[in-house]
């Protein structure tokens, strides 16, 4: 009769595509695995492979689309979880969860066709601001 081996966590290695998947930054293994071999995943700063082991205190850098995270392994897990699970897994930096609020609201400022601009108007760009302004107004002078 073979008894199955308890599952214990946080003490035995995960593979890195294993953990990512885990951990919910990529919907399967395959595309984890993917993004480990593209250069979109380091781990304590240096490209690694899939097989890497993880380990708790590890610092990962995930780059996802124009998302990039960089985390603090807390938890390890073999098996893909519930969200809430998940969560515990990792903790984000602070500085990489202000630089990922600055890009989200500058893209969707980007969206409503509103550039920061980076210095002074020229003045092309204040003739530009004022006709938008006297036209808002209603002037009727266009």
């Amino acid at each position: 009769m073979s008894r199955a081996k308890p599952e214990t966590p946080d003490t035995e290695p995960v593979r890195l595509d294993s953990w990512l998947w885990a951990a919910r930054f990529f919907k399967t293994r395959s595309l984890a695995r993917d993004a480990i071999e593209g250069g979109k995943v380091t781990v304590n700063g240096a490209r690694s492979k899939p097989s890497k082991l993880v380990n708790v205190g590890m610092q990962i850098d995930v780059r996802r689309g124009e998302e990039q995270f960089t985390v603090i392994v807390t938890g390890l897990a073999k098996r893909r979880g519930p969200a809430s699970v998940a969560a515990t897994l990792f903790a984000e930096n602070e500085a990489s969860i202000e630089r990922r609020e600055a890009a989200r609201s500058e893209a969707r400022l980007l969206r409503l066709g509103l550039r920061v601009p980076q210095g002074r108007p020229n003045k092309r760009d204040r003739r530009a601001l004022t006709s938008l302004k006297s036209s808002d107004y209603g002037d009727g002078d266009d």
